[in-house]
């Protein structure tokens, strides 16, 4: 279903559904999070990915979407979002963001984190543990009779109070029977504005945190992104179900 300004709205038994999804895709990351160790070229990481993905029953959601040519996004250090696996080695030190999405029974889930490979210097660990922290920050507000930038605002309070920055440029999304619905869901601004969140709205909320200037640019592969600065980057995203009693974690 989808309500009178665009966002849609699901029933419980497609809230079923996108849940399974959700297991699926949590257990692929999961998987991939075990992987990721030092020496490892992200090409096999993609590759691992979407034999997890398919041997579930799923499809890798971002391989031919919009042209990628990967089953997963894998962003080190100043990359921001959309990283390309390939001969590239997991070195020790590394920020490494992993980014995954499925199609399930014509459903979509999405899903990133963001670890370390070895001993990580003491400013990327805090900057892991800000974004992380923001993650949850947005789902607490993710809550029926709330406006859609409490999340937003409440996501870039707590990492601007850490002295970090929020990505102005690349947002979280609706989804459900597409990857990527409405709304665009920032990761900062002002609070009590936009759409009244209801019961079955269900969203992919995605803080992505940079150490320095949140401002970014993209590489010549069209791709992947970059802070502008070269300090690094994080990136977290769950994606969560409006329920009357709460918010619902569906890729945990």
């Amino acid at each position: 279903m989808v309500n009178g300004g665009g966002i849609g709205i699901r029933t419980r038994e497609e809230i079923s559904i996108l849940s399974e999804a959700g297991k699926i895709l949590s257990g692929v990351v999961r998987n991939l999070v075990k992987f990721s160790q030092k020496g490892v070229a992200t090409r096999d990481i993609d590759a691992y990915a979407e034999s997890l993905i398919r041997k579930a029953g799923a499809i890798p959601a971002f391989k031919g979407y919009r042209g990628f040519p990967a089953s997963v996004c894998v962003s080190i250090n100043e990359q921001v979002v959309h990283g390309i696996p390939s001969n590239r080695l997991l070195m020790e030190g590394d920020l490494v963001s992993l980014d995954v999405g499925i199609a399930y029974k014509g459903y979509y889930s999405d899903m990133a984190v963001t670890i370390g490979i070895g001993q990580l210097s003491p400013v990327k660990k805090d900057l892991l543990e800000v974004a992380r922290k923001a993650l949850y920050k947005g789902i607490d507000k993710a809550k029926v009779g709330n406006r859609l930038s409490d999340i937003s605002h409440a996501i870039q309070r707590f990492v601007e109070s850490n002295r970090c920055s929020v990505v102005r440029d690349f947002v979280g999304h609706g989804i459900g029977k597409k990857l990527h619905e409405n709304p665009e869901i920032p990761n900062f601004g002002a609070p009590h504005r936009g759409p009244l969140l209801k019961e079955g709205m269900v969203f992919a909320i995605e803080p992505m945190v940079n150490l320095g200037t949140w401002q970014t640019r993209i590489l010549n592969d069209k791709w992947t992104v970059v802070t502008e600065d070269g300090k690094p980057s994080a990136h977290f995203e769950h994606t969560v179900a409006i329920l009357k009693e709460g918010p619902k974690i569906l890729t945990e």
